[in-house]
């Protein structure tokens, strides 16, 4: 092991996928010189094994299901799609699992990279053991940033080793569809895997823990997505665990907990995730290895000046989109408390120091599309709102009509009884994904609903739907 004189920056930053990326964007940008310290590679889990290659994957099942409700059009689509196709546009998408742009990108920032593992080594000091085993030495003058994010979490199950079970990351860089794939969990991940590995021909058998999928929106999201993926062929088995696993002659075999045995060619789990802060020496700072990072408003831990943690690893919302927006107010707290500038509360500002989780936005990419902000009727209801849920059916929009033939869908807002304004809205339906936004400016904007009549939606579009949920909350 050869160890190098240590380096000084204002800031390093742990992970350099999307979240420290942002970070590190920010921070330079104010005039901080800043290294990143990355394992693998440059863009981390999101660009190669998580949203670009499974949308990549998605959008040409979704785009098929779109076409057969189209008289005209859906005669010409009833073929099998072109999985190698797919799979090679897939593989564009993830830049063929190399770093090169990304590298080039933050070499352009102005920002300095070491590859290695990186690890806490006290107070404002990170070690980055390079894979010749040179140990290099970095300080930190502001701050330290942990964007490590996270990695998939498998049970403890008997047989589990020898199975080499798939986790997101096979999932969505396989070189070929499976001819049978049993996925374990009904969450996000579970249900867009089998919408696309059932697209793209393998038979899905999907193992859901509980009552239904998506047991954390709106009921009815669950029941609309797991009626659609049965009539796509997905064998959906809700109220069923799996109690062992073990390959035989090459076949996955699952035991379900009352001894059923399914078999297939692979099996997902796609059953949650764990921080990745195991071996990044939180112990050196009197923190607990493994464990999820709490932090503040400025994604700064509580009881310290220095250490920050930003994305995933904080455990606030497991999405790349709020992740990057933490690494925004991140990097414009590091950079106004260098400055010694106080912080403010504002919107635009560059020191704008409120990361605000009060209004989260999630599409999941599903036949139907999924899209959700805010709190749902029960969360709201917990938190103590007085609110009433107003429900409409996607079919009386016009522009759900002319989307699709029998076009199925359902949309949600819950509303504020006591401050009228909205605390969450749902959308089910082909295509709704793009409507996340309005409703997101609608929740995160606090906007009265005697304003948000004055929104008008173009006529014929999915947005209409807007307006039927204020006429139905005007006339009950």
């Amino acid at each position: 092991m050869t160890e190098t004189e240590a380096i000084a920056y204002d800031v390093v930053v742990l992970g350099a996928g999307p979240v420290g990326e942002n970070v590190a964007d920010r921070t330079r940008a104010a005039g901080l010189s800043t290294a990143v310290v990355e394992s693998e590679l440059v863009g981390g889990e999101c660009s190669y094994w998580a949203c670009m290659p499974s949308k990549a994957l998605l959008r040409p099942v979704i785009a098929q299901a779109d076409a057969r409700r189209l008289p005209g059009l859906a005669e010409a689509v009833r073929g099998p799609l072109d999985t190698p196709a797919v799979l090679a546009r897939r593989d564009g998408f993830a830049s063929h699992w190399k770093d090169d742009g990304q590298v080039s990108w933050l070499e352009g920032a102005g920002v300095d990279l070491y590859r290695g593992q990186g690890r806490l080594a006290g107070p404002r000091t990170v070690t980055v053991t390079a894979s010749d085993g040179t140990v290099t030495t970095l300080t930190a003058r502001h701050a330290v940033v942990v964007a490590t994010g996270t990695r998939a979490k498998l049970p403890e199950l008997p047989g589990l080793d020898e199975v080499e079970p798939w986790t997101s990351r096979e999932a969505t860089s396989a070189r070929q569809a499976p001819g049978s794939l049993i996925v374990v969990g009904g969450g996000v991940v579970g249900a867009e895997m089998a919408t696309a590995w059932q697209g793209l021909g393998s038979r899905v058998t999907l193992l859901v823990r509980g009552e239904r999928l998506l047991g954390r929106m709106e009921p009815f999201v669950g029941e609309l997505v797991a009626k659609s993926l049965t009539e796509a062929g997905v064998d959906i088995r809700t109220n069923t665990s799996v109690a062992s696993v073990a390959r035989e002659n090459g076949t996955v075999v699952a035991v379900t907990d009352d001894g059923e045995r399914i078999e297939a060619d692979e099996i997902l789990f796609a059953t949650g995730r764990a921080p990745q802060t195991d071996d990044i020496g939180l112990d050196t700072v009197d923190l607990e290895p493994g464990t999820w990072l709490e932090v503040d408003d400025t994604l700064r831990l509580p009881d310290s000046a220095w250490l920050y943690a930003v994305g995933d690893v904080n455990g606030r919302a497991l999405l790349t989109h709020q992740g990057k927006y933490q690494a925004r107010i991140a990097g414009a707290a590091v950079a106004a408390r260098a400055a010694g500038v106080p912080l403010q509360d504002e919107p635009w500002g560059a020191h704008a120091a409120t990361a605000d989780h009060y209004a989260v936005p999630q599409v999941v990419f599903t036949d139907p599309e999924v899209a959700a902000v805010g709190l749902s009727l029960a969360e709201a209801e917990d938190a103590g709102h007085r609110v009433r849920a107003v429900d409409v059916d996607f079919g009386s929009v016009a522009g759900a009509s002319l989307y699709g033939d029998d076009y199925t869908g359902r949309a949600r807002m819950v509303v504020d009884l006591e401050e009228d304004i909205l605390r969450g809205v749902t959308f089910v339906g082909p295509g709704a994904g793009e409507l996340v936004h309005s409703g997101t400016m609608a929740v995160a904007g606090r906007i009265p609903l005697d304003r948000l009549w004055h929104v008008v939606p173009p006529f014929p579009t999915l947005g209409e739907v807007w307006l039927r949920l204020l006429e139905a909350y005007r006339d009950n």
